[in-house]
Formats: C-alpha cells, sequence, structure tokens
C-alpha cells in the first residue's frame, strides 16, 4: 500500500547505460549510470524515485520500443511486448545525481543483494560497463521539502530515500530517522541536519523486517503534533508505521507519507 503521488516527468523513457558498479556495503551494490539521454532527466533530490528497465537472464531485451509514461495504459503497452524481448521493470531511489560528472551526467542507484534472489538485484552485482537500461522518472514521495520536526522511519530497501531526504532537508530541520538493517556491516555515512537524530537498528534472523524499527517508534516519548512523517520499506514496516502514528498518536493522515516498497515472499513490482 502507499499514499505517494505517482508525477509522469515530461522527460519520459530516459535511455542510459552503466559506468561503473561497486560494493559500497556487504549487501548494498551501487550501480551509476550516464549517457547524453541524461541531460534530459531533471534532478529534484530527496526521495526521487524512477520505473527502471533492467535485462532479463536468457532474454535479448529491447529498450526502443518501451512506454513513455508508465500509467494504465502505458502498463497495457509494456505487457503486450514480447515476454523474450521485455525488460523487467522495478522501482528504484536516485541515490546521488551528478549533471556534470568524469563521463557527462551520471546517476547512481543502490541496490540490496540477497545472492540470487530476485532480478534487479542479481542484475546490479553482475552489471558491467556498457549494459544498457533504461528508466522513468515518477517524481518525489516525500512531501516536506521545508518541514520541521520530521520522522523517517525504514528498512535497507529505504535507505537511499532516507538518506535523500535527510541530504536536502534545511540544515536547521529536527527530528527523528529510523533505520533498520538485516546486518549492521551495512551502515553507512549520512549527511543530514544536526538537530535529525538517526537511529540504526538490526533485526535478528527470526524477525519480520520492521520488528525493530516499529518497536523503536513505539518507544519514542513523544512524537510532535506537527510532525511530517515518512515510512517506506516492506509493506508491513510502512503500513505498521502509519497504523502507529494515526491510529494510536493521532497524527493526521495527511501528513503521513507512506509507502510498501516490497513485501516478504512477494518480488517488489
Amino acid at each position: 500500500m502507499s499514499n505517494v503521488v505517482v508525477t509522469h516527468a515530461p522527460s519520459g523513457l530516459v535511455h542510459a547505460h552503466v559506468l561503473r558498479r561497486v560494493a559500497v556495503t556487504p549487501h548494498l551494490v551501487r550501480v551509476t549510470i550516464g549517457g547524453d539521454d541524461l541531460r534530459r532527466f531533471e534532478y529534484r533530490g530527496f526521495d526521487q524515485w524512477f520505473r527502471l528497465a533492467v535485462p532479463v537472464r536468457d532474454t535479448h531485451p529491447r529498450f526502443d520500443n518501451l512506454p513513455d509514461r508508465f500509467d494504465m495504459g502505458g502498463y497495457l503497452r509494456y505487457l503486450a511486448l514480447p515476454k523474450h524481448t521485455r525488460p523487467v521493470i522495478r522501482n528504484y531511489t536516485v541515490r546521488g545525481f551528478r549533471p556534470d560528472g568524469a563521463h557527462g551526467p551520471e546517476l547512481d542507484i543502490d541496490f540490496v543483494v540477497h545472492g540470487a534472489d530476485g532480478i534487479a538485484a542479481p542484475w546490479a552485482a553482475s552489471a558491467e560497463a556498457g549494459d544498457e537500461v533504461a528508466f522513468i522518472d515518477q517524481g518525489c514521495g516525500w512531501r516536506g521539502e521545508t518541514a520541521e520536526p520530521v520522522l523517517l522511519i525504514g528498512d535497507e530497501s529505504a535507505l537511499p530515500a532516507i538518506a535523500g531526504i535527510l541530504r536536502d532537508l534545511p540544515r536547521g530541520a529536527t527530528g527523528t530517522a529510523i533505520i533498520e538493517l538485516f546486518d549492521a556491516a551495512d551502515r553507512q555515512e549520512i549527511e543530514g541536519p544536526a538537530g535529525v537524530e538517526v537511529l540504526w537498528v538490526t533485526r535478528s534472523p527470526e524477525d519480520a523486517p520492521g520488528t525493530e524499527a516499529l518497536a523503536v517508534l513505539r518507544d519514542l516519548v513523544s512524537i510532535p503534533a506537527d510532525v511530517t512523517a515518512f515510512a517506506a520499506g516492506e509493506s508491513g514496516l510502512a503500513t505498521g508505521a502509519r497504523r502507529h502514528l494515526v491510529g494510536e498518536r493521532g497524527i493526521p493522515k495527511s501528513q503521513v507519507t507512506f509507502c510498501g516498497y516490497w513485501k516478504v515472499g512477494k518480488a517488489a513490482g
């Protein structure tokens, strides 16, 4: 579930190729893409996200016949493409963007890699320079560009979004960010306002995603009534945080942005 408003950017389908791949932490791989077509991309910061088209194993994907929008009509056109030439579409967040990189515009994408699980993450783990991709910019979910206080909560899949929001918040912002990982070694240095406390927690292998983050959320002594909140990651974490904030803390629904990026046992669409 999600209440994120999808914004179909006028740039439409942007073509790019892999420039490099680097392991940021044991389970996070950063793929940097580039290409002249990236000059059409309008960078907005925060948790800006996009639909990413990546190749599928043992197929011959085409990127020249993908739709320019991913609304209902665009999705149906995508499904009508021959399966053996159709890339897989997954949602990702802009981790970083440099309009004047060493090779022209550069866009960083972070992937959580669990061995051979999934499609996009294994592709990222073995991506090579020159590999073709394409994406459709869908805007930002975060609605509090100048907001404070803030409350951010998510798991490892939401780390790029939370890091982007913290990076772009006004330096005088205050609040709390709760980030849950399944491996403490995946912790990163995050740039954010001095007044926003970042709480890192690690769940046990036997615990469901969100277990530790939601426990920390419930233990917060006070949450300001005028808080702007953002909850993302595994579906149960996102909806559980919203339910707690609205139902138990009395925070208006309009102040809580939430999005289930994935669901246990199901691939992210």
